[in-house]
């Protein structure tokens, strides 16, 4: 017997207004986590349900957008993206496994610090200078290193997983454009794992799953649409924001 307590009607719709703000969030500039995380929370799941039901939830519109840009898809240096693509699915699903042996408890104590790396880390992607070409080469074993590391903390928490990887990818030798539908796709193959395993969990509440998902589909529909008329410095200016007071409610709550 699942172990998460029922929603009413009203919670549900309120879910599915954060996962629709988070799918024009992810459309725009990315961090929708950022909205649906606190949102489970604030409907009374624990810190580790709340964590896998957004996995879930958010994993069908993440991969509407890795496939529109699927024809950008590249190596990376001297790996083939399809090793690249391996790697990332086995790590995601390590990082679920590690995830579902974390007791609640001890995810709960941790989490703030998860929430403040991956909010430095969306602060450091989104107000830095962005490379206009390539910044260079990474060694084979690095960048299979690297992207293990990334790979795993994606399926256990996934938080900035996206920045993290951009860096990576362009300092191992790829065009921005190429890296960022790269980098989509990755996160997807992370995401895929880790949802193949949290699908078999009792820790998913599936009325906010389903609610995030609907949710999160029509926002990214109307991020499509939006992403010429809003500027994408001020989205993510607000994903740190609303990262940064996260950080510091779960450290004081």
């Amino acid at each position: 017997m699942s172990p998460i307590a029922p929603l009413e009607l009203h919670v549900i719709i309120l879910i599915a207004a954060a996962g629709f703000i988070a799918g024009v969030q992810n459309a725009l500039a990315g961090g929708g986590s950022f909205i649906t995380f606190p949102a489970l929370l604030l409907a009374g799941l624990n810190p580790l349900a709340a964590n896998i039901t957004s996995t879930v939830a958010m994993f069908p519109s993440q991969t509407t957008s890795a496939l529109a840009g699927r024809k950008l898809i590249d190596d990376v240096g001297p790996l083939s993206f399809r090793h690249m693509l391996l790697i990332s699915a086995v790590g995601g699903i390590l990082g679920a496994l590690l995830l579902l042996s974390t007791p609640a408890t001890y995810f709960a104590k941790i989490v703030p610090w998860l929430v403040l790396f991956a909010t430095g880390v969306f602060a450091w992607g989104t107000f830095r200078r962005k490379p206009l070409h390539a910044a260079g080469a990474m060694s084979l074993p690095l960048l299979i290193g690297v992207q293990s590391c990334i790979a795993v903390y994606g399926g256990y928490f996934g938080g900035g997983i996206g920045f993290l990887m951009l860096a990576a990818l362009t300092i191992a030798g790829m065009q921005v454009r190429a890296a960022t539908a790269t980098k989509n796709m990755l996160a997807t193959a992370m995401n895929a794992a880790a949802t193949l395993i949290f699908a078999f969990s009792d820790k998913i509440s599936w009325p906010a799953a389903f609610a995030l998902a609907a949710g999160g589909i029509g926002g990214g529909i109307c991020g499509a649409w939006l992403i010429h008329r809003l500027p994408e410095r001020i989205m993510r200016a607000f994903v740190v924001l609303i990262g940064a007071l996260l950080t510091a409610w779960m450290f004081i709550r």
